[in-house]
């Protein structure tokens, strides 16, 4: 079924045509009294949720049709209540089995011929295939733990793989929370020395004074306190890999260090006399710009080129904005996984926020808005009011509704992935991952033109 059931009942109609009309739906349909027992329920119903039609006639519909909204969202009640309709809201079930099984469904209100209310009506689609499909899909975008479908980012996952395959050493640059470990470790991973170690040292964390250490340990009596020898990091992933997060705040004395490391495979531990062999593959990643650090004369050129063998550039967020649902998707599947609370998606107007938001903090700024949102709300979908405060006065919009905030979401985002493709508008539509002559339709609809001399757009 497309829409909601009708709202009025007719008593004239047989009791036979009634169910033969049922019986012809492969949507479940069924029918609720004032008393919320179930007095219809056809054959696609009795399928989808594994419960024979004479179990379910005369029960409560909660105990039949058992819904992560029941009991704190239910749709139906929600229609009863205000006589508004729902339509193609996507839930969970648990079926007879005890197997999950998401569904869509559209509720409406049963009326007499006096229009008085007389109970309610839902229908429901399994949606079992499609969320297979999309699960499929979404495994194209995935590359380890790291999702996108932007071009951009598809460019890095084409080269993962070849740069595991080497020992060279890696440059990850990025803003914040643009996944800059994530990429370190999948390119350990599916490295020669993926059955080692893969040490983290966050340089910007540490104190200068521990980072040394930290980094090449110490012999006993090095220092007041070293009654024995500690190894470094360096040693405890000796075969492995260490990736250094944010090597642009390293003091001058241990970027010294480092560079022989690199260079000459060796080090000393603080207080020692010895040289150690360092067979170690290095990561480096960064949010700050190494090249004006060395102009500055803050980091050092040989270091810098010891480094930058191989650069890989993370876009952020804002630049990828394709990837917000997908993104939404994923983290909401694991806190769900994680905190054992079921929800089953996310509201349009609340999408649209997030598809408005600039994410300075980039992916993991999207990820902590998930998360609370996720605390915040009880079950069912994550509304806007569910969203963090600081994202909530995008949602007032005195002059219009959610139909004006999203189409002016809509067009921020087209506007975006135009000016990102040089208004080339057939590679807008593929960043966008829709077809050319939508993007035309909407275009036209959102009144977007564009100039006929040089095809830029003119506002």
């Amino acid at each position: 079924m497309t829409g909601p059931p009708t709202n009025f009942f007719n008593p004239s109609l047989s009791d036979e045509w009634f169910e033969t009309i049922l019986s012809s739906l492969n949507d479940g349909v069924f029918c609720i009294d004032e008393d919320w027992r179930i007095t219809c329920f056809n054959r696609a119903a009795a399928q989808i949720t594994g419960v024979p039609r004479e179990k379910a006639l005369g029960r409560p519909c909660h105990e039949v049709f058992q819904s992560n909204i029941c009991e704190k969202a239910c749709a139906l009640r929600f229609t009863v209540e205000t006589g508004r309709p729902v339509v193609n809201l996507a839930v969970t079930i648990v079926n007879s089995r005890g197997n999950r099984v998401p569904i869509s469904i559209s509720t409406a209100i049963l009326k007499d011929k006096q229009g008085r209310v007389i109970g309610g009506v839902e229908s429901f689609r399994d949606l079992s295939m499609i969320e297979q499909l999309r699960k499929e899909l979404d495994g194209r975008h995935t590359f380890g733990d790291i999702i996108s479908k932007s071009p951009k980012m598809e460019q890095v996952f084409d080269m993962i793989p070849v740069i595991a395959e080497s020992d060279s050493t890696v440059l990850i640059t990025g803003e914040s929370g643009t996944g800059k470990g994530l990429v370190a470790r999948a390119i350990h991973h599916l490295g020669p020395r993926k059955d080692r170690r893969f040490i983290t040292v966050n340089c910007g964390a540490i104190p200068e004074t521990l980072l040394e250490s930290e980094l090449f340990g110490y012999k006993a009596g090095a220092f007041t306190d070293a009654r024995r020898d500690k190894p470094g990091r360096l040693a405890l992933a000796q075969g492995g890999t260490v990736f250094l997060d944010e090597i642009g705040d390293i003091s001058p004395s241990i970027q010294a260090k480092l560079l022989r490391v690199l260079q000459d495979k060796v080090y000393e531990p603080l207080g020692g006399v010895q040289s150690i062999q360092a067979d170690v593959r290095i990561i480096a990643a960064t949010n700050r710009d190494l090249g004006q650090l060395v102009r500055e004369g803050r980091f050092r050129m040989d270091l810098y080129y010891r480094v930058n063998v191989i650069h890989l550039n993370l876009p952020p967020l804002r630049e990828r904005m394709e990837d917000v649902p997908l993104l939404v998707n994923h983290f909401l599947a694991r806190f769900s996984a994680l905190k054992g609370k079921d929800i089953s998606g996310i509201a349009p107007e609340a999408l649209a926020v997030l598809m408005g938001h600039d994410y300075p903090g980039s992916v993991r700024e999207l990820e902590n808005i998930i998360e609370c949102a996720f605390v915040l709300c009880p079950g069912g979908i994550i509304q806007t009011h569910h969203l963090p405060k600081n994202l909530q006065p995008k949602i007032v919009h005195p002059r219009g509704g959610t139909i004006q905030l999203m189409d002016r979401y809509e067009r921020e985002l087209i506007l975006t992935a135009l000016q990102s493709n040089q208004w080339n508008r057939a590679r807008a539509a593929r960043q966008l991952g829709i077809h050319r002559t939508t993007l035309h339709r909407k275009i036209r609809k959102l009144g977007i033109t564009f100039s006929d001399k040089d095809d830029r757009l003119r506002m």
